[in-house]
């Protein structure tokens, strides 16, 4: 039976979490569908364990909660591999291109658009080639913009290993951003 206070609590902690944790979902397993599935797995493990919660970040809380609960779903679903596929069609990627998110007045051009496309893609391949650990820590860090301490938490591990880890991760990209560029 369930308490109007932990509805109430729920819609104050996790609610507010639940698109970064669809993104960091689909980032790990690679498939919308999939990744709908965890959040909602995820979503029932925060609402049982609201009391455990205590007066942290609580979006860290919530994108470890997602992060276990995906780690857990694919290797029961024995997936092939772990793939990350970006979430934005092409008008958010040219107005996150072109205005950094904000709403701005520039209009793209058609060929502005191919080439922001192709970008894109180029960025989508080299993040999902990175190892998952990397992976992750990138995903984390620069596109959901989380702290260190808030990437320990989730991932489990130390501060210093998330740098390390972010270290290598964008040097990866760029290297693999600027092999073609030769």
């Amino acid at each position: 039976m369930e308490r109007t206070g932990d509805s109430n609590k729920f819609a104050m902690i996790v609610v507010p979490h639940l698109a970064a944790a669809y993104s960091l979902a689909r980032w790990l397993l690679g498939n919308g569908s999939d990744a709908e599935d965890v959040v909602q797995e995820a979503a029932l493990r925060a609402f049982r364990s609201l009391d455990s919660f205590s007066d942290g970040s609580a979006r860290a809380w919530v994108l470890a909660i997602v992060r276990n609960t995906a780690y857990t779903w694919s290797s029961k679903n024995k997936r092939v591999a772990l793939v990350a596929i970006d979430d934005l069609g092409l008008d958010e990627k040219t107005e996150v291109e072109l205005n950094g998110g904000a709403n701005g007045t520039s209009t793209p051009t058609p060929e502005h658009e191919l080439i922001a496309r192709a970008e894109a893609d180029q960025l989508e391949r080299a993040i999902a080639a990175l190892p998952p650990q990397i992976r992750e820590v990138v995903v984390l860090r620069d596109l959901q913009g989380l702290s260190y301490r808030e990437i320990a938490t989730v991932a489990c591990v130390p501060i210093g290993t998330v740098m390390s880890r972010l270290a290598r991760g964008r040097q990866h990209l760029i290297e693999a951003l600027t092999a073609g560029q030769e």
